[in-house]
């Protein structure tokens, strides 16, 4: 699936059903998509990277690429882990490209300092992924939402949201947007949630 055909049809699908905007990977599938929408483009990079577990967006050069592909907000992984670029040097790099920054958050502390560096957006993106201790099915941080939207912030809830329901909990626990990646793009874990659930009904008969 992970082709520019295929993101910019899956893109234009999404449009169609309402989304207001679309949170891209890759330079190559950002530009496609500017090419046949209008909505506001969240742009990301993944880097597996050698002496850091940073994967978003961690480099300057990323920036500077996807901000010329389109990207009207380019995220960043706002965590202080090991890094090859400090956070507050991707904000500046986003903020003189004339594009937003959202800093893609696993605590409180993520946010404030984002906010001290001059990041726009403040998501709940990397709530449990950070430390490498996230359980399984565990469900979305609404309390990190809520801690966010406590600073005055405009908040993108992003993480785990699978239902419908669990979009409209975010709204209100006081996020602004939400951020719907698996649920609707991954048919693998789409199909996976269904097989499990039909397996486990099968076993308690």
């Amino acid at each position: 699936m992970d082709s520019t055909a295929v993101v910019a049809a899956m893109g234009l699908a999404a449009e169609h059903g309402g989304a207001a905007g679309l949170r891209i990977e890759s330079v190559a599938s950002v530009s496609r998509l500017r090419t046949v929408t209008r909505l506001p483009i969240i742009g990301i990079v993944k880097r597996d990277l050698s002496g850091s577990r940073v994967r978003i967006t961690p480099m300057l050069e990323d920036v500077d690429a996807l901000a010329a592909a389109g990207a009207q907000i380019i995220a960043y992984d706002a965590t202080q882990r090991e890094r090859p670029v400090s956070t507050a040097q991707i904000v500046a790099r986003v903020r003189e490209l004339g594009a937003l920054a959202m800093a893609d958050c696993a605590t409180i502390e993520d946010g404030k300092q984002a906010l001290a560096e001059g990041a726009h957006i403040l998501g709940t993106t990397l709530s449990g992924y950070a430390n490498g201790d996230l359980p399984e099915h565990a469900p979305p941080d609404l309390d990190l939402v809520r801690e966010l939207a406590a600073m005055d912030a405009f908040v993108i809830a992003e993480g785990r949201f699978r239902t419908p329901n669990e979009a409209a909990q975010a709204i209100a626990y006081g996020a602004d947007s939400v951020v719907v990646g698996s649920a609707i793009t991954r048919i693998e874990h789409i199909t996976s949630w269904f097989s499990e659930a039909i397996a486990d009904a099968a076993d308690a008969k």
